[in-house]
């Protein structure tokens, strides 16, 4: 690819330069490298290229379970090389997910398996169903098995709280994941929605590595208070390495939480869209449209390219993707950076004017141009 500006801050880089593949990989980056005339050569001008973009928040067991949708619909409108499903599966149905999604998927799909037997396997339009908030459905034993049988593609544990999710049952859900993070060595990615459990509560039992998803999300349950103070709860998580996860899904990204957490300097660590069936119409859409909202609140953009590349990457212990390195996996992301007037909405309903988004222009996989099609 020749003339892009590329951002890749896994390098602190953010220059005009070309990206040179081959044989699946990154070849080369550098100003007007030489192709020898024997190469496919595209002009992405006027175009930002990315590390291929990670989405560390997703429902892609599609066909399988109630918010699953397609991948290469997702990877086509947003750009996205890698997505990070999240507890779609439990272990009761993970085979199929692996064996008919995963497997067969043209975009890499990295799973963390939800400590509920079958998943999210009761959220639709007009059945909800919270998968934790019967405990009969818990299955450590069972998720341990999974897990150990399937190390070369689960990246953690998921667990859903908050009485949405799992009704009255409080934390119980959330121990019993934190016995199974524990017994096979891996993070678990906590969702919380509103009371209870409480949020302090729930930060008390995450360690370092393990990731808070909707961590910006609105009251109650809130890291903030009204009066723009964050909760120390939410500082002393952080000092002690837990992860902060936007996951702006249908209900869990608030404007008015995301003003006061980044004026008192908190940013989270990753920006991941929590697109599912129930939120890919609006409000979430895909990643870009989330990332462009972060674009609206005043990060810079490259902050907001690093929170989809090498810091979602950091998060999977994965320090192979997100970057361009040479020798790395020949992955990129095109985007446009488009001026206009743009309405973003959040998940509870504010709708803001943006000067700027994102949008995608193109993915490149495996070193060579992507399309749902296949090669353009």
């Amino acid at each position: 690819m020749r003339g892009g500006r590329v951002i890749d801050p896994s390098q602190a880089v953010d220059d005009t330069l070309d990206v040179a593949f081959a044989n699946g990989r990154i070849a080369a980056l550098g100003k007007n490298l030489d192709t020898g005339g024997r190469t496919e050569v595209r002009d992405v001008s006027g175009k930002i290229v990315t590390p291929g973009l990670i989405d560390l928040h997703t429902h892609v067991y599609w066909g399988g379970t109630s918010l699953g949708v397609d991948a290469v619909a997702l990877s086509r409108n947003g750009a996205v090389a890698t997505h990070v499903d999240t507890g779609s599966a439990g272990p009761g149905n993970f085979a199929g997910f692996r064996t008919h999604v995963i497997e067969r998927s043209p975009v890499r799909i990295i799973p963390y398996i939800n400590v509920s037997f079958a998943g999210i396997y009761g959220f639709s339009k007009r059945v909800m169903v919270g998968e934790s908030g019967d405990q009969r459905l818990l299955a450590p034993i069972d998720t341990a098995e999974v897990i150990r049988a399937n190390r070369d593609v689960i990246a953690g544990i998921k667990v859903r709280v908050g009485r949405n999710a799992s009704g009255t049952a409080g934390l119980v859900p959330l121990d019993i994941a934190r016995q199974v993070a524990d017994e096979v060595g891996m993070p678990m990615m906590v969702h919380i929605d509103e009371p209870p459990p409480t949020l302090p509560d729930v930060l008390a039992r995450m360690r370092s590595g393990d990731i808070l998803t909707h961590c910006f999300r609105a009251f109650p349950n809130a890291p903030v208070t009204a009066e723009g103070r964050v909760l120390d709860a939410v500082l002393e998580a952080r000092g002690r390495g837990v992860l902060f996860d936007i996951g702006h899904g249908m209900g869990s990204f608030a404007f008015s939480t995301a003003r006061p957490m980044l004026a008192a300097g908190f940013a989270p660590d990753t920006i991941s869209s929590d697109v599912h069936a129930l939120c890919i119409d609006g409000p979430a859409y895909d990643l870009v449209t989330t990332l462009s909202k972060f674009l609206f609140l005043g990060m810079p953009l490259a902050d907001v390219i690093a929170r989809a590349t090498c810091k979602a990457a950091a998060a999977l212990r994965r320090p192979d993707l997100g970057t361009l390195a040479i020798g790395g996996p020949g992955e990129a992301s095109i985007l446009d950076l488009s001026a206009g007037r743009f309405a973003l909405t959040d998940s509870v309903g504010e709708t803001v004017s943006a000067e700027q988004r994102l949008l995608a222009a193109g993915l490149v996989i495996g070193g060579k141009w992507w399309s749902a099609q296949g090669r353009a």
